[in-house]
């Protein structure tokens, strides 16, 4: 498993659908994952210190084990199949909870707990990104420092 960050969300175009972009720790392999724009918001409100007047779905999941004594220690990005991925919550107590990468990814950012993805859903789905297109991921970060919630619903 390789340690993962997560770099922000934005829209594909011309499809108009979410992606969440992760980017290796130690390496220089990204992974977008195409998610629900209910979860990019989820995950954007999260990045962005927002806090809803009501708890937000993750936010009552976060509540739930906090009220429980269970510590999220860990998500895990284990396969992807057909396009589709797949990741495990790993709670403190040893249990493991299957769970869509992209709920798992806004629960994580709301418990400060560590995101890994296996080194073959990297291997199959990432992307590498040489030095010298440093300057084209710099842009998505520069757009993500500008991006909204509210660019993500439905229109």
């Amino acid at each position: 498993m390789r340690e993962v960050d997560v770099m922000g969300v934005r829209v594909e175009m011309p499809s108009n659908q979410p992606i969440v972009l992760l980017r290796e720790v130690a390496g220089d392999r990204y992974l977008p994952i195409w998610i629900g724009a209910v979860e990019a918001t989820a995950i954007a409100f999260a990045q962005q210190g927002v806090v809803p007047p009501r708890p937000l779905t993750h936010d009552l999941m976060r509540d739930v084990l906090v009220a429980t004594g269970n510590e999220l220690t860990e998500v895990r990005i284990t396969e992807v199949k057909d396009g589709v991925f797949f990741a495990t919550l790993v709670l403190g107590s040893g249990t493991e909870v299957s769970a869509r990468p992209s709920d798992s990814i806004a629960l994580a950012l709301r418990t400060g707990s560590r995101i890994v993805c296996s080194e073959e859903v990297l291997d199959e789905a990432g992307l590498a990104v040489p030095a010298e297109q440093e300057d084209e991921v710099e842009k998505f970060r520069e757009f993500l420092d500008h991006v909204s919630p509210e660019d993500f619903e439905s229109r």
